[in-house]
């Protein structure tokens, strides 16, 4: 789970966030290899995200010239990133639908992506976070 809060992390500090895998391999394990300081505060974001998976959720695209974090991976971290409102410090991540626009068959850009947050769904308060539970 963290690793991929810290991939999310590394590729949007690159240009256009994108960065080859030995780019993204060296800056990953800074980091990781960092200190207590980094791994702390990767594992309180990693807790606000319990069931994160970049690849599943479209936050990260691979291709042969490396990984890029997308529009909505962008969108992701800046709301984990963000301070937890109210008591609530175990707010659930807004519901994320991502829908992939068929691409044309000539046409050498990736499919766009469109974004849609249910944030109408309503917390479960009454759900606490299992941190015995493995999600990575």
């Amino acid at each position: 789970m963290s690793f991929q809060i810290t991939v999310l992390k590394v590729l949007a500090g690159h240009p256009a966030g994108r960065a080859s895998v030995a780019d993204l391999t060296r800056h990953v394990s800074i980091l990781i290899s960092s200190g207590s300081e980094w791994a702390d505060r990767i594992k309180g974001l990693a807790a606000r995200a319990p069931q994160l998976d970049i690849f599943g959720s479209a936050f990260v695209l691979r291709d042969d010239s490396g990984w890029q974090i997308t529009d909505a991976g962008q969108q992701f971290l800046a709301w984990l990133e963000a301070p937890a409102r109210g008591a609530d410090c175990h707010e659930q991540q807004p519901e994320v639908h991502v829908a992939v626009a068929p691409a044309a068959q000539t046409s050498p850009q990736p499919p766009l992506l469109r974004l849609v947050v249910d944030n109408e769904h309503a917390s479960r308060p009454d759900r606490a976070p299992d941190p015995m539970r493995r999600t990575a």
